[in-house]
């Protein structure tokens, strides 16, 4: 059965540990995300306290789009959002998503060596919008006791294609009033009244609601309402059904029973379930109706919802594989397609951007066609700029006799993109069966259609601009590290995970002698085309200096110089070490960026108590800077790791604790390889795969000569 509530318990420490925290917290309901390991997501594994239907909307959330779930994760910490005017305020998408009067917590669920991904607890409304510190701290130890269970689970977990309910604790330990009883009381009422449990499925119908209703009891219990009553199956329904079991609070529409009776609806949520009370109408016909009943059904108030959404969903899109996951995860379910294909239009061709529900066979066959094929469904609706919409493969063929079978789908829907009264490219939504498109779901995917082709147009043009400022930043960086006999080096750099992933990070290693060579690393400000176009420049005299034979010192102190004469706007970090594999030692400056880690043979890892000196290019009007250097001895063995900020900045977090943290873990893992220590020192800090600046990483060793 969908939507089936197990029984936590010690077989099930996850479920246990989520009712257990929804418990002791007071939140209405709660559930865990867990990261999906092939893609950017948040996936809704397990809830407690909220039917499973009622989660559609935000099964799914990409870590890639600000929210608050995803903000948890990115950023490691605790994210309480107290109202909903702060909702709208931080987060318009989620929102729109939730519209409703409630508090939300989203924690990081961090284990031993893995992030799982995120706990989120929702309080109904009349709660107060600030977090308490006992409060806060029982959340912490709820998510902490949720990733200990993951961190304990046998086996790797899957994502599941649905979420799994557990039932609250209160809902196992208060059943409430026998059986018998509730029905006497239901018989005597003159409304017609169902009981709904936490899952939303029927329990009791009284004898009015199976009048009113026009389904006998045994049609109704144990049922969905939206699977007994097809007429309440509409987003107005859904969406008071989900506003009631979310916010705790009554909530009203009115609905049309085919053909002509008009029903109002009312929703009265609480811990253990739901009681609907259903009178008829005052009015038969319909309109007009009382101030603050909707209508569930109607064309206009139900399509509403997937426009809505769509629309704030698509504001935050920045790349084009943004625009095709927000039609992946929008549409599909809305229209209960089971496929998608969204192309766009190159030249003379329309290769395919994005995918899903397709074998690869019938991607690639539908790749790149022909603008001016209008013999085919695609060109017909792109040539005239109207939908076009096949119920079954006779109608299919019926219009388009020429065109070959595109799949084994059984009805299409394709929508030309087009901005700006030009098309840029096509959506083809498919089905597995034979699907009539009704008026209301061609009017909808019209405007729908609009809306991603303005997306698809803003996110090609980014991309664009990415894409050449990406290769302008690999053209800068070194393609490869010099090999010196009696030295072994590692080096990452890795963009942010935000804005144009380009940056001023940087690093070089330059071969000096045969027995000596200059490490440098360094970090511009911005995150733009202008930082990495600076970074070149600052690269390249840093490299003209240390070749011409200054010293550490004065390499910095020329560069700042250079940097003067350029009249440079953004000023740079950057550490510049000596390395003299002869002497076995390295000399070090640094102009305001963050100490070095070295770890000696047999010793701890020490964060380097240097003069960090001001950063190269603030233009303080003070002459020259002064640069001090630091003499330390470099044994065989010995490891120097120079990094930039990106890899211990945290949000909420002091630098000095992040840190310290690396070093620790660096001495931890010392009996890793470079190559392998330098990717594991990565995931250590940033577990969650998301960065929020860019991350530059040198690791140096020397090793016995050749």
């Amino acid at each position: 059965m969908t939507g089936h509530c197990d029984q936590p318990g010690p077989a099930d420490p996850l479920g246990e540990a989520l009712a257990a925290v929804v418990y002791r917290t007071g939140a209405a309901h709660g559930g865990v995300y867990l990261r999906d390991p092939r893609e950017p997501v948040l996936v809704l594994a397990v809830m407690c306290g909220l039917p499973v239907e009622a989660s559609v909307p935000y099964r799914r959330v990409l870590l890639t789009l600000p929210g608050p779930t995803a903000d948890a994760v990115r950023e490691e910490r605790l994210v309480w959002v107290g109202q909903q005017d702060d909702m709208a305020r931080r987060y318009p998408r989620a929102a729109a998503y939730f519209p409703y009067r409630i508090g939300l917590a989203s924690a990081l669920l961090k284990g031993a060596r893995h992030c799982w991904g995120a706990l989120n607890l929702v309080w109904p409304a009349g709660r107060s919008a600030r977090l308490g510190i006992r409060e806060r701290e029982r959340i912490v130890r709820g998510a902490r006791r949720i990733a200990h269970a993951l961190d304990r689970a046998a086996g790797p977990l899957e994502i599941p294609e649905e979420p799994r309910l557990v039932p609250t604790y209160r809902a196992a330990a208060e059943p409430g009033p026998p059986a018998f009883v509730a029905a006497d009381v239901l018989d005597r009422l003159p409304v017609g009244a169902l009981a709904m449990d936490v899952e939303g499925r029927i329990t009791l119908a009284n004898p009015a609601a199976v009048r009113l209703l026009g389904r006998s009891a045994g049609d109704l219990l144990g049922t969905l309402p939206w699977e007994s009553l097809p007429w309440v199956n509409t987003a107005a329904y859904a969406d008071a059904h989900r506003a009631a079991v979310s916010s705790r609070e009554p909530s009203t529409l009115t609905v049309l029973r085919p053909p002509d009776r008009w029903l109002d609806l009312r929703i009265y949520p609480d811990e253990s379930g739901i009681t609907l009370l259903i009178t008829p109408h005052a009015s038969e016909g319909g309109p007009p109706r009382p101030a603050g009943l909707p209508y569930a059904g109607t064309t206009s108030e139900a399509g509403i919802y997937p426009l809505m959404r769509l629309a704030a969903a698509l504001t935050e899109t920045v790349r084009v594989q943004d625009v095709v996951d927000q039609v992946a995860h929008q549409v599909l379910p809305t229209f209960g397609a089971q496929g998608m294909i969204v192309a766009t239009i190159e030249a003379d061709r329309m290769p395919v951007v994005g995918h899903c529900g397709f074998a690869p066979e019938v991607v690639e066959r539908l790749d790149s066609l022909p603008t001016n094929a209008v013999i085919s469904p695609v060109g017909r609706s792109l040539a005239t700029g109207t939908a076009a919409f096949f119920a079954d493969r006779t109608e299919l063929a019926r219009a388009h006799p020429e065109t070959p079978p595109i799949s084994d789908k059984q009805a299409w829907a394709f929508l030309p993109l087009i901005t700006s009264g030009r098309p840029i490219g096509y959506c083809l939504l498919a089905y597995d069966r034979p699907h009539t498109f009704t008026a209301a779901e061609r009017s909808l995917l019209t405007p729908l259609s609009g809306l991603i082709a303005q997306a698809l147009d803003r996110a090609r043009l980014y991309d664009a601009k990415h894409n050449l400022a990406h290769a302008l930043q690999q053209t800068l960086l070194p393609q490869a590290l010099p090999t010196m006999d009696g030295l072994d080096v590692a080096a990452r750099y890795l963009p942010s995970s935000h804005g144009l992933d380009i940056g001023g990070d940087f690093y070089d290693l330059i071969r000096l002698t045969g027995t000596t060579a200059a490490a440098v690393i360094g970090d511009v400000q911005g995150h733009d085309v202008t930082a990495a176009a600076l970074m070149g420049q600052v690269r390249t005299a840093v490299h003209s200096h240390a070749t011409a034979g200054a010293t550490p010192g004065q390499v910095l102190a020329r560069t700042d110089r250079d940097l003067a004469d350029l009249d440079a706007t953004r000023f740079v970090s950057c550490l510049y070490a000596h390395l003299d594999l002869a002497r076995h030692e390295v000399t070090i400056a640094g102009a305001g960026h963050p100490p070095p880690i070295l770890r000696r043979p047999g010793h701890r890892a020490q964060v380097l108590d240097i003069d960090p000196g001001p950063p190269l290019g603030l233009g303080l009007g003070l002459g020259t800077p002064s640069y001090p250097s630091t003499t330390l001895a470099l044994p065989e063995g010995a490891l120097l790791t120079l990094y930039t900020d990106g890899l211990v900045e945290t949000p909420g977090t002091d630098i000095d604790h992040t840190t310290a943290d690396l070093a620790q873990h660096l001495c931890a893992s010392s009996a890793l390889p470079l190559h392998q220590l330098i990717d594991n020192l990565v995931d250590h800090a940033r577990p969650t795969g998301q960065y929020t600046d860019d991350i530059a990483l040198l690791l140096l060793q020397p090793k016995a000569r050749a």
